[in-house]
């Protein structure tokens, strides 16, 4: 794109070029992530184009949607050009998004592995800055029943109550468990705290014939799977 072009209005640029009419044109993959910003805010200032906007919001987030997402209404209004409506329409679409990648990850019924829980998991506590903990009920066939937050904690831990845990897990009538927490530091070992609440969780459950399949550690971009370490 060059300059002239950059210094004009959006409704002056070729057609082509125009982020609406290059969707109903051309479809919303020919899109990059800037032009669907720069949809969302539907335009820029006297110096610069929702899209150069878009671009400068995105660079701000080391060009990457899942810390975009991260920002606040306040945060992302202290770019010049971006009021609360603007901010709000931003964090509202990348909520949808974040819920449908979970809504994706619930359809995948049943767990065959242990990236199959961090792909459930990871949408709903992998970007979190407190901790929180989870139980995946499963039915017979591996297939979940239900997901279920124990606890939510501060930035370094949570409480979890076993009773809790498992009078949910027969009133569901599952047969086997997964536990999940998150690391919001991004560490994945496992500490001695959680390496003793799965063994008590796991004992508890053991007594009324329910089986602790794997505990996960989860953060923004991987996991600790207990299981495959041979921890459980």
């Amino acid at each position: 794109m060059n300059k002239d072009k950059e210094n004009l209005s959006i409704k002056m640029w070729a057609e082509d070029d125009r982020p609406r009419e290059k969707l109903l044109q051309k479809g919303k993959l020919s899109l990059s992530d800037s032009e669907l910003i720069a949809i969302l805010i539907g335009s820029g200032s006297r110096n610069e184009t929702a899209v150069e906007l878009a671009k400068k919001i995105l660079s701000a987030s080391s060009n990457n949607l899942n810390e975009l997402g991260k920002l606040s209404v306040n945060q992302l209004c202290k770019f010049k050009g971006i009021g609360p409506a603007k901010a709000i329409s931003i964090v509202a679409a990348l909520e949808l998004g974040r819920r449908r990648r979970l809504a994706d990850g619930l359809e995948q019924v049943k767990i065959s592995s242990s990236h199959s829980v961090f792909e459930i998991m990871q949408p709903v506590i992998g970007d979190l800055s407190h901790e929180e903990f989870w139980i995946i009920y499963l039915n017979n066939s591996n297939k979940v029943i239900e997901q279920f937050q124990v606890s939510k904690g501060g930035i370094t831990g949570t409480l979890v109550d076993v009773r809790i845990t498992l009078k949910k897990a027969l009133e569901l009538g599952a047969v086997s468990l997964i536990l999940a927490h998150n690391h919001p530091s991004g560490n994945l070992k496992a500490s001695e705290a959680d390496k003793q609440l799965t063994s008590k969780l796991k004992t508890a459950a053991e007594s009324l014939d329910i089986k602790v399949l794997d505990h996960l550690i989860v953060t923004e971009k991987s996991y600790l799977s207990f299981a495959d370490e041979g921890m459980l």
